[in-house]
């Protein structure tokens, strides 16, 4: 009985895994062959990021009322202008020219900053939601420059490795800085606006 029981268990394994049952999405012409292909295109969609975080950053700053949330914002904007000339920089010891290339997700996370903007009313419930808008964006750069330094590391590009990481390191500290100024009763106050 049990060999049929096995039997049975191995049939059913190999059928839910088969190649027939799971499409294959097709890989682009330009598709990345290999780690070292990954990472540069990864790198292309940071890079997009950032400089279209640079050009948010100033809006949201604006918008922001709370004067630690404005100074955060600020003084992050100066970090991301220098996260681009790393990224350069990592570019040119790659030996490829510097090149973006359109990131959807921080499009998206851009574009729900905006609405958060349009739909709340100016003070502490703006405040509070510029600072969620831009956590999500940390969050994703965090993920991205984990990534990036993981490849980095693998692939032996050692200077690159260290300009990630000090990127990395500085998303983290412009996350916790949020988390700290939006509990400094910044939530609070936005309860009773």
């Amino acid at each position: 009985m049990e060999t049929k029981n096995a039997k049975k268990s191995t049939t059913k394994k190999t059928s839910t895994t088969s190649s027939k049952s799971t499409p294959k999405t097709p890989a682009k012409k330009d598709a990345a062959k290999d780690l070292k292909d990954l990472f540069e295109d990864s790198l292309k969609d940071i890079y997009w990021a950032e400089k279209a975080l640079a050009k948010a950053l100033p809006k949201m700053q604006k918008n922001a009322t709370h004067p630690k949330l404005k100074k955060a914002i600020g003084d992050h904007l100066e970090e991301t202008k220098e996260h681009v000339k790393r990224l350069e920089e990592c570019f040119k010891l790659l030996k490829k020219k510097a090149q973006a290339k359109k990131c959807d997700a921080m499009q998206g996370l851009l574009d729900e900053g905006k609405s958060i903007m349009e739909e709340t009313e100016p003070g502490a419930i703006r405040d509070a939601g510029i600072i969620a808008a831009a956590q999500k964006v940390e969050h994703y750069e965090i993920a991205t420059y984990g990534t990036l330094a993981a490849f980095a590391k693998v692939l032996k590009e050692k200077d690159c490795l260290k300009h990630l990481i000090s990127t990395l390191d500085e998303e983290k500290n412009c996350d916790n800085l949020l988390t700290r100024i939006a509990d400094t009763n910044l939530n609070s106050k936005a309860i009773n606006s």
